[in-house]
């Protein structure tokens, strides 16, 4: 038992150190001090680019990947659920880092990491129904929220119904994403959510 607390301690710890603070920091800016206030990728495309934003984003994604690959070798009788535990657990070390005043990102580059490990097919759908959401609407929230979604629908038909760990970890993901995007959810009712025109399909010319 110790050595499972172990794994998920140490995948918090990994989780909270953020890419866009981390990043930052080296680049002589902080994110909570600018745009939305964020430390994920989105709001560092607005600070400082998309090279730096991408930055950010793989940063924040490779802590997903590792915390699912490496960490559960930790436990000497791994047993189902453990993989996704250490999901959970690096993605709320993003989202509440002890490193960073528990002012982190959102989680989802962190969740796109672990569900690359856990299930790259529920990736693919993930990702492709982000696009899809951006290129239309052009809301960035709106596109993750829909790909959130999309993670335990796709779990539940491929799994026909079953309870498995990985369908627990998508729905409980779900709503813990949309809840860390409770103010873009806001935002997005009130009219006044900011759009990514250069993406969306319909905003060429616009601003």
């Amino acid at each position: 038992m110790i050595w499972i607390v172990l794994a998920f301690v140490v995948a918090y710890l990994i989780g909270s150190v953020p890419g866009g603070l981390v990043l930052g920091r080296m680049a002589g800016i902080d994110l909570r001090a600018h745009g939305s206030g964020n430390a994920g990728a989105t709001n560092a495309v607005r600070a400082k680019g998309m090279g730096f934003g991408a930055a950010v984003f793989a940063f924040d994604a490779a802590k997903g990947i590792l915390a699912v690959v490496v960490l559960p070798y930790l436990v000497a009788a791994p047993f189902p659920g453990l993989e996704e535990g250490c999901a959970g657990a690096v993605i709320l070390g993003h989202v509440f880092p002890v490193w960073f005043r528990f002012r982190g990102g959102k989680g989802f580059a962190t969740a796109l990491g672990a569900i690359l490990i856990l299930s790259p097919l529920a990736l693919v759908v993930v990702v492709g129904v982000w696009v899809v959401l951006l290129v239309l609407t052009g809301y960035v929230s709106a596109a993750t929220l829909c790909g959130a979604v999309a993670f335990p629908v796709y779990v539940a038909l491929a799994g026909h119904g079953r309870w498995t760990p990985l369908l627990l970890f998508s729905i409980a993901l779900a709503l813990f994403l949309v809840f860390t995007h409770r103010t873009n959810v806001m935002r997005l009712v009130w009219g006044n959510e900011n759009r990514f025109y250069k993406v969306w399909l319909f905003g060429r010319g616009r601003r």
